[in-house]
């Protein structure tokens, strides 16, 4: 009797229990629909601009979606540009305040950020940057502001890009887990950290002319910026003219050390306001749910916009990875929009596996049969990235976008020396002749590497073909250009792997011209799960972070992210067209 009474009780309380759950559920979520509603802004107001989270080309947010801005994890290039455009035509916003950024964009991305920012001050509306400390790329978005305040305790980092490539080729022989490489082309270096302990000339020579391109741009606009000649911007590089603050203004980088009391004065002024009124802020966030719901681009006939960005790997892929399955899909559905009249494909991507990446390739070449297709490149698109974009009609570059790396590579893992080192002894069996291809426990035989090199050979050469039909080339052309070197947006144009430097915009004006259109709407694809349902998959993998944030806190991030790049070429499948190094610019 007991034991019923406990079991009823214990239904009951957890029917209450969820009951209450459901109850607070809606009262949640009313209260976000009501915090939507009520983002109002005020006569007078200045747009403030901090970027604190990663910046993705698209999130994918519905409008209709309360959890996006709650839950997402990264904020929409496509929505900030969109909110920009939005505040220079808003009678309400008089300015906009970029502060204390360490700004998480690619360049490419900065750059179509500084490019709104440029647009926006032909209103004759103001743009103040304050920070306590700049950062190059930081800084580069700053330039474009009618005046740049730093703290005068702080600091700017204004040295010139480079770039740092980990080898661990004695790592290896010290562990006795080594990774089998297989490859094509001469600049196919995500593969030559396994096989030596030194930057290859090849190599060197290719990330000193692609950063020495990236930052030939940047000096351009900042020098056009701060009304400083692009020599004297090299010169106080060189010279660290930024590394004090009274340096910095000195040389003219910035033009006034203030404190932020000081330079909320500044803003005060700018908006005609007393020394003791309040200014009107709205954040980006607040911002951004209200120009949602306004339409610039309006019209009953559309342009697609696919987002494509992240690694390219075989499967059905999501926000942050390219998949056949979640690129087929959209890609179809704009095929098939009697509305949609040309699509633009946005590729922000390293590469991946080459069997995917041909795969969406030829989704596109049917997509071309029905209507226009025009491609923008965001921070790269290289090697896969590539591969997907050259069959487009057009294909648009930022100047630095990083492109190319047409070139392909297998790796697989080899464990024999630890095995032996342990004393393990694999033994295998089969039916036939090559039944027994690999073993991670055993030497590679010269007859299975050289049937994988067979494969490469294979799928380089079809590269060569996609990119000579694409380009309308031959393929001796493309052979000349690939070799897996990567190539600034700049150089991209100039040598004919890309038409036209230019934004996301350019490409969807031009995809307008080839489809005739003069007036038009926009419609983005993919779309993908809402913020909640992002929310709970994140902590169904809690546990899984939590490990990773342990073993960074213990180890220190620089060790952590050795570990990484390993363990991401470890759980490479297949063959690969991909960039030819992890490029990381200081």
């Amino acid at each position: 009797m007991n034991f019923l009474r406990n079991l009823l009780a214990a239904i009951l309380g957890c029917l209450i229990a969820f009951g209450v759950m459901v109850v607070m559920f809606m009262v949640f979520i009313s209260l976000i629909a009501g915090a939507e509603e009520g983002v109002v802004i005020k006569d007078n107001t200045v747009l403030e601009l901090q970027l604190q989270l990663p910046i993705n080309d698209y999130v994918g947010n519905n409008e209709a979606d309360p959890f996006a801005a709650i839950f997402g994890k990264a904020q929409g290039l496509d929505e900030i540009l969109h909110a920009i455009a939005v505040a220079k035509t808003d009678a309400d916003i008089k300015g906009i305040s970029i502060n204390s950024n360490f700004i998480l964009a690619g360049l490419a991305q900065t750059q179509a950020l500084r490019k709104a920012l440029k647009d926006f001050k032909e209103s004759g509306k103001f743009i103040y940057t304050y920070a306590d400390f700049y950062l190059q790329k930081d800084y580069y978005l700053a330039s474009v502001s009618d005046s740049i305040f730093l703290n005068p305790v702080g600091g700017m980092d204004f040295k010139g890009l480079s770039s740092e490539v980990l080898f661990y080729k004695d790592l290896q022989e010290k562990t006795g887990v080594r990774m089998e490489v297989i490859r094509h082309g001469k600049y196919k270096s995500a593969v030559e950290p396994f096989l030596a302990n030194e930057m290859s000339d090849a190599n060197r020579t290719q990330i000193k002319e692609l950063i020495t391109s990236l930052w030939n741009t940047m000096v351009t606009d900042i020098a056009e910026g701060r009304n400083i000649s692009e020599a004297n911007i090299n010169i106080i590089a060189d010279t660290l003219g930024g590394r004090l603050p009274k340096y910095a203004k000195a040389s003219g980088l910035v033009d006034d050390l203030l404190f932020y009391d000081q330079y909320e004065a500044k803003l005060r002024s700018a908006l005609s306001l007393n020394k003791d009124d309040e200014i009107n802020y709205v954040s980006l966030n607040d911002y951004t749910r209200r120009s949602n719901k306004k339409t610039i681009l309006k019209g009953d006939d559309k342009i697609a916009v696919v987002f494509a960005q992240g690694e390219i790997l075989y499967g059905e892929g999501g926000p942050d990875v390219i998949g056949q399955g979640i690129i087929t899909k959209a890609l179809r559905k704009a095929s098939d929009d009697e509305n949609v009249k040309a699509i633009v494909l946005r590729v922000d991507s390293p590469g991946g596996s080459a069997l995917t990446s041909d795969i969406i390739w030829r989704e596109i070449e049917l997509a071309k049969e029905k209507k226009p297709v025009v491609v923008s490149m965001g921070n790269v698109a290289a090697s896969g990235g590539y591969y997907i974009a050259a069959g487009a009609d057009r294909i648009f570059a930022e100047p630095t976008t990083i492109t190319g790396s047409i070139g392909v590579f297998g790796t697989i893992p080899n464990i024999n020396g630890l095995a032996t080192d342990i004393g393990i002894n694999a033994e295998q069996v089969g039916t036939n002749a090559n039944s027994v291809d690999y073993s991670v426990f055993e030497p590679m035989t010269d007859n299975f590497r050289n049937v994988v090199q067979e494969g490469i050979e294979e799928v380089y050469d079809t590269f060569l073909e996609r990119v000579a039909q694409g380009r309308h080339i031959t393929v001796a052309q493309a052979d000349s250009m690939a070799q897996g070197r990567v190539w600034s947006g700049v150089d991209a144009k100039r040598l004919g792997l890309v038409d036209e430097l230019g934004t996301l915009d350019d490409a969807i004006e031009a995809a307008a011209g080839l489809a005739d259109l003069k007036t038009y709407g926009i419609k983005k694809y993919p779309k993908y799960k809402s913020g909640f349902e992002r929310f709970m998959e994140d902590m169904s993998s809690a546990k899984s972070r939590i490990g990773q944030n342990f073993i960074k806190e213990e180890i220190g991030q620089e060790s952590y992210e050795i570990i990484k790049q390993f363990k991401s070429v470890m759980e490479q499948k297949g063959i690969q067209a991909r960039m030819p190094f992890k490029l990381d610019i200081k």
